[in-house]
């Protein structure tokens, strides 16, 4: 099947990626590589390729949500992608996080239904979880390089506008932090054998006022979590 939005030829997309839902940060990523290229914008989908110290890397536009989520991992699937490294943001849930700290997500719950029912073929809640030695390796690298981070799971939702008493709910199961999209690169990562991680910047609190950051607002924390996780990928 050749892939609809990604207009990239085979070669064009390397092996290891990181996504992201903001188009902004993805231009701040590519600017990591040596000789980065443009080579897709449909669609707004932007895909850059170059290598980082020595080694093919190619970051990518997933958009916002599951649906958008999946049919760019689908396609970059189709063009070569085989490690795929989520580094997106996410409304804190418990008190203890703070604008620019990280979640390193091991896990993902999800309401079932909508697009998992589709791929999973029933509606079951399939395990959501990241690929446990690429997840210590991102770890490791972010003790390196000093950036703030816990471990834990987080809930991935369609509504960005969600519903009343959706925090107390879920913190009850243990969560920590909500996103749109981990659920479904880890679902997807498990059916379509590829290696996954989510590294997750919050970029607000949904139990304190800290405000939304934007990405020009949250660009001095991208810049080392993105060296971590770039110096994660190229080892694995």
């Amino acid at each position: 099947m050749e892939p609809i939005h990604i207009r990239a030829r085979k070669g064009e997309v390397a092996e290891r990626v990181v996504v992201s839902g903001d188009p902004a940060r993805v231009r701040l990523l590519a600017t990591f590589l040596e000789d980065s290229r443009l080579v897709n914008d449909v669609r707004g989908y932007l895909v850059y390729t170059g290598k980082y110290k020595g080694v093919p890397v190619s970051v990518a536009v997933h958009g916002i949500g599951s649906p958008s989520a999946a049919l760019v991992i689908e396609e970059l699937a189709m063009l070569g992608a085989r490690i795929i490294v989520r580094l997106g943001t996410c409304g804190a849930m418990v008190p203890e996080l703070d604008v620019g700290d990280v979640v390193v997500a091991t896990g993902a719950s999800y309401y079932s239904g909508g697009i998992f029912t589709q791929y999973i073929g029933e509606p079951v809640c399939q395990t959501a979880v990241p690929d446990f030695k690429l997840m210590v390796k991102i770890a490791g690298k972010l003790e390196e390089h000093g950036v703030k981070h816990i471990f834990g799971p987080v809930v991935s939702c369609d509504a960005f506008y969600t519903e009343e008493g959706f925090v107390e709910k879920w913190v009850r199961r243990g969560m920590l932090a909500v996103d749109m999209e981990t659920a479904t690169l880890y679902i997807l990562g498990q059916l379509k054998k590829l290696r996954t991680a989510s590294v997750l910047l919050v970029s607000n609190s949904l139990v304190k006022p800290t405000g939304f950051k934007l990405a020009h607002e949250l660009e001095q924390y991208v810049r080392k979590v993105a060296q971590a996780v770039l110096d994660a990928l190229i080892e694995v």
